[in-house]
This record gives structure tokens, C-alpha cells and sequence, in this order.
């Protein structure tokens, strides 16, 4: 089953995907262990917006201590209406300091994001 053919419902009638910006895996989940991933909308433009995902684990041999990291990334989507063309999304404001960190940080991922397919498309016609 492809990605495409997996996402839910609400996916399909808002968002097209676009891209993995980046992920990172910084810990390894293990054999058993419960994983959770967490999931914020950090940004919104006039048609895209990039989405912070955390994944944890609860350890199953280790109760009693908190989850652990194993990986973050960030998506991006582009809002689609019925026929596939972009559409508006609704703007995300930042609410509190750590909303308006995420979205700054999300403002230079997309400014590099640009810069580099700008440089490939200009590699490419050479």
C-alpha cells in the first residue's frame, strides 16, 4: 500500500503531501516499547504548511522513567481542493513563545528549502 493509499480521510480532502523535510533519528526504539508521535502545525503560508512531528518511546522494561525522544521531523503539505490544484489554508498564529520559535524556525527551513531547489533548477538548465 503506497503512502499515498494510507493517509486518513481529513488528509485527502485538505492536504496534499510535498515533502519530508527533515527527520532524525536519535534513539532507537526497541522490541516492545509503546511509541507515540506528537504532531503540531508550526507554520502556515498562503497554500503550504509544515507540520513538527516528535516521536517517543515509553520503554516496556522501564515504567517508571519518562519517554524517550527516538525521532523529530518536519512535513510539508500543500492544501488541494477537489480537483488537485492548490488551495488557501487557514492561517496558524503563534500563541506563546515556543509557538512563535517554531514558527520562525519553520520561516528559515522553507527560506532553505527555496534556495536549494532554486540552485538545483539552475544546475539543471546549466
Amino acid at each position: 500500500m503506497t503512502w499515498r493509499a494510507r493517509r486518513g480521510p481529513a488528509q485527502r480532502r485538505h492536504g496534499g503531501d510535498r515533502a519530508i523535510d527533515e527527520i532524525v533519528f536519535s534513539e532507537a526504539v526497541r522490541v516492545g516499547d509503546l511509541v507515540h508521535a506528537h504532531a503540531q502545525v508550526n507554520w502556515t503560508g498562503q497554500t503550504s504548511m509544515e507540520v513538527g512531528v516528535q516521536v517517543v518511546a515509553e520503554r516496556w522494561d522501564s515504567a517508571e522513567d519518562l519517554p524517550v525522544r527516538v525521532a523529530t521531523a518536519y512535513l510539508v503539505f500543500v492544501g488541494v481542493d477537489v480537483g488537485g490544484a492548490p488551495r488557501a489554508v487557514r492561517p496558524v498564529l503563534p500563541e506563546t513563545p515556543e509557538d512563535e520559535r517554531r514558527f520562525r524556525e519553520a520561516e528559515i527551513r522553507r527560506a532553505h528549502r527555496l534556495a536549494k531547489r532554486r540552485a538545483i533548477l539552475a544546475h539543471r538548465a546549466g
